[in-house]
């Protein structure tokens, strides 16, 4: 019996002790991480917005939610890219949330006609060689979304080729491709319903969220 009581006891200290080092090592490596994504976001907003503003774009930005359009309880971000005061577009940051595993971070540029500027991927936990189609580095997938619009294409064919749409789907992996689908697409519908609030909410003040 005392046998069976120090092994308990050694099981549960060893399960203290594991649970405790992961923590630290979550603490220790989130300002790390949250620093790459930043990192991340700054140099694409520049790929998806080129010198074509002269307002500060990066303090020109806030965040907001809506479950609808950005499910799961996240906060979307919406910077704004204006010239000589007049909106040229605006650049969302979101999650798509049916990823294969688990959120994919997306930022997608919009024009103030509605059309992609283009999409890019912050990151995601997709499985190598599978979903990691969706980088940038690893194909030119995402850059089917530029020029893309509500009625180009048309609604149903906001989908992978399989299901009848006009984007590619991955050899072995269709789950990735239909998140990133979906999740563009609502964002689209987002901005079509809300162009108005995302060129004039106010935007928020210095150390707010975001990148």
């Amino acid at each position: 019996m005392n046998a069976m009581f120090r092994s308990a006891a050694a099981l549960g200290l060893v399960a203290i002790v594991g649970t405790t080092m992961l923590t630290g090592v979550d603490w220790l490596t989130a300002d790390r991480i949250a620093a790459q994504e930043r990192r991340v976001i700054l140099e694409q907003l520049g790929e998806l917005i080129p010198q074509e503003y002269d307002n500060a774009l990066l303090e020109d930005r806030f965040t907001f939610m809506d479950e609808t359009h950005f499910p799961g309880g996240q906060f979307a971000t919406a910077w704004r890219a204006r010239l000589q005061g007049e909106p040229v577009a605006v650049i969302l940051k979101f999650n798509a949330v049916k990823g294969y595993n688990g959120n994919i971070t997306l930022l997608a540029g919009i024009n103030v006609d509605g059309s992609l500027r283009g999409v890019r991927v912050v990151s995601h936990k997709e499985t190598p060689g599978l979903g990691d189609a969706i980088e940038i580095e690893k194909s030119n997938w995402i850059l089917g979304f530029t020029g893309k619009s509500l009625v180009n294409p048309e609604r149903e064919k906001w989908a992978v080729k399989r299901e009848g749409g006009d984007f590619d789907q991955f050899t072995g992996a269709t789950i990735t491709p239909r998140a990133v689908i979906d999740a563009v697409r609502l964002a689209l519908q987002y901005f079509d319903a809300k162009e108005a609030f995302l060129f004039n909410a106010p935007a928020e003040p210095e150390g707010g969220a975001a990148p």
